[in-house]
């Protein structure tokens, strides 16, 4: 187990508003998002010493822009906007998911190198179609994909779904339990880009169809917006205003996809399962242990993939599992009890990080868990750059 374990803390959680293409810049949306974190947890900005996140644009939709507050907000800007520049001893920039940097703040904290961090994810849905291919040449690998419409990520994803549903002998029926549900959970989710809108099974069965099998529904939703969370010491958090949720673990993944396709079935549970054995061991627990999961959701299959790489359910029982109800917030496991970037929103995994916090910290609403003590977290694919976290209740 690694001498961390539930040393640092989540004490605040912020969102902004979250919508598609809001007349706000993404600036304002930021502020917005981490002022709510640092109240949450009954602090000032003057508190805050550290700053993280991934600041990058997603590699695919729109004009691609890098503008600072408009198209990104990196951690060198955020202090200025926040007009704490001064005080700022430790920042922290990823290339990967921005979960990485939820680890590194979380070592930061723990090594005296900062004592409140503002780690913070904003995004916006830029002009255009979201994923379009608009280079006029296909260099490189692209040249053996581009041609053949495998040149963005809902078409890799759709390949890794199509082979699940024939190597496990489900239909796209089996699928539409989990989705509704997701749907269901969203619902009952105030920061839920889709907590107006029911869904039915026969809705998703009737959903435009994005690369067979897997429609619009099986896609995440693009929202404008930000969630913050601010990580301290456990000892200081038991002081402040929420109560903590312990970061007992936290794992990395750097399995390639060595068959050379962006994405198959088997890399993905492979690497997931890499993850899972990182993860216990920093923990001390296992799949057993864990009570909800807020398995990442960029497109749906993933979920399941999660799932049984991190050990949770058996190889191709996943589905099979949430068609039976079992990830309902009364089942045997609840699983994104938020909505995920489902229902909630693509925010690269900061919503399912809040939800494993709010779980465990009794704050979830409508949605709570009874009694949930251990909410596991698992961001990306399973593949390079992926992470996992284990949030758990303060005793």
């Amino acid at each position: 187990m690694h001498e961390i374990r539930d040393k640092v803390a989540v004490a605040g959680v912020g969102y902004s508003e979250l919508g598609r293409r809001l007349p706000r810049t993404l600036a304002s949306l930021t502020v917005e998002a981490c002022d709510n974190a640092i109240a949450d947890a009954g602090l000032t900005r003057a508190a805050v010493d550290g700053v993280a996140t991934s600041p990058t644009m997603p590699r695919y939709g729109g004009e691609k822009g890098t503008g600072e507050g408009i198209d990104v907000v990196t951690p060198y800007y955020l202090p200025e906007l926040l007009g704490i520049t001064g005080q700022i001893l430790w920042t922290g920039s990823t290339n990967g998911m921005v979960t990485q940097s939820l680890m590194d703040a979380a070592m930061a904290v723990y090594s005296g190198v900062c004592t409140h961090a503002l780690v913070y994810r904003s995004l916006h849905v830029p002009a255009g179609t979201y994923v379009n291919y608009d280079s006029s040449r296909a260099a490189g690998p692209d040249q053996f994909m581009a041609p053949f419409g495998y040149s963005m990520p809902p078409a890799w994803a759709a390949t890794v779904l199509r082979r699940y549903l024939d190597l496990y002998g489900y239909t796209r029926e089996d699928l539409a339990p989990y989705i509704v549900r997701n749907r269901e959970h969203t619902r009952l989710n105030p920061n839920g880009y889709w907590k107006d809108k029911p869904l039915t099974a026969q809705d998703y069965l009737d959903a435009r169809m994005v690369a067979d099998p897997m429609t619009i529904l099986d896609c995440d939703i693009p929202v404008d917006g930000a969630v913050a969370l601010l990580l301290t010491s456990t000892e200081r958090a038991r002081d402040l205003r929420q109560p903590p949720a312990l970061l007992t673990g936290f794992a990395a993944a750097t399995y390639p996809h060595p068959g050379g396709a962006i994405m198959t079935l088997e890399d993905l549970v492979d690497g997931a399962e890499e993850v899972a054995r990182r993860l216990w061991d920093s923990s001390g627990l296992g799949p057993d242990d864990i009570d909800n999961a807020q398995l990442y959701d960029g497109f749906s299959v993933f979920v399941h993939t999660w799932a049984e790489g991190m050990g949770l359910v058996g190889r191709g029982e996943s589905v099979a599992f949430s068609r039976d109800g079992h990830t309902g917030l009364h089942g045997k496991l609840p699983m994104n009890t938020g909505g995920g970037a489902l229902g909630e929103g693509r925010l690269h995994g900061m919503t399912h990080l809040a939800e494993a916090v709010m779980q465990v910290t009794d704050r979830a609403g409508a949605r709570q868990v009874p009694g949930a003590a251990r909410s596991l977290a698992t961001i990306s694919n399973g593949l390079s750059k992926s992470t996992a976290f284990i949030f758990s209740r303060d005793a």
